[in-house]
């Protein structure tokens, strides 16, 4: 990943918090048909391998685990926050007008082997692991036991799990640190007088903060 010195986020902990807040990742894997990518749930433990290790599952009508059955190396791409950012809030703009637009994002890529797992029980455990991480929010979650066990144990026949051990993640957090602090202060109060995207303000704002200490 093309990473300019103002972007990389390597603190590890941050990377796997974005992760759990956008767990719909692309994997994107390289088998004889050539490329393929589905975007695919995971959930990633700490467990394992120092960097941690990626669960999830795919149905087993979908070709792709076949590309991945005897641990080839893996590509999985996490978005967070992303947005547009007009050259119109910068002060730049007006002092100079020397401003283009550019895109606000925070990403996560992962690499690693991956290992097919079609062990009812632990397939079993990464869906109900998966469905509370969704549904603890909720008021009244739904949870995995209130479906009858005969249609569980079907739904679990048609499915594949994936465990992924991290060998390699990288976190890029483009969001403006590279701009002086008026024109960051002007993203942050365009993005909030707009209404869009407060997750991607907030970001500005504290990565801002770090680079004025």
């Amino acid at each position: 990943m093309y990473q300019p010195p103002h972007f990389p986020e390597d603190d590890l902990d941050t990377q796997h918090a974005l992760i759990r807040a956008h767990p719909l990742g692309l994997l994107v894997t390289a088998g004889a048909g050539g490329l393929m990518a589905n975007a695919v749930p995971f959930l990633v433990d700490r467990d394992g391998p120092p960097l941690g290790t990626l669960r999830a599952h795919v149905a087993r009508a979908n070709p792709q685990w076949q590309a991945i059955r005897d641990g080839a190396e893996v590509l999985v791409v996490f978005q967070g926050a992303e947005t547009y950012v007009t050259p119109s809030w910068y002060r730049t703009k007006a002092e100079t007008g020397k401003v283009v637009p550019t895109w606000n994002y925070a990403i996560v890529q992962v690499r690693g082997a991956a290992t097919i797992v079609e062990d009812p029980a632990w397939l079993r455990a990464q869906i109900e692991a998966l469905t509370d991480h969704q549904e603890g929010r909720r008021t009244q979650p739904w949870l995995v036991g209130d479906a009858p066990e005969p249609f569980l144990a079907a739904q679990i026949r048609g499915i594949v799990g994936i465990e992924i051990a991290i060998s390699a993640i990288e976190g890029k957090w483009k969001v403006s640190q590279n701009r002086p602090e008026a024109d960051r202060d002007g993203v942050v109060r365009g993005l909030n007088a707009e209404g869009v995207a407060p997750e991607m303000a907030e970001l500005v704002r504290r990565y801002g903060a770090r680079q004025a200490r």
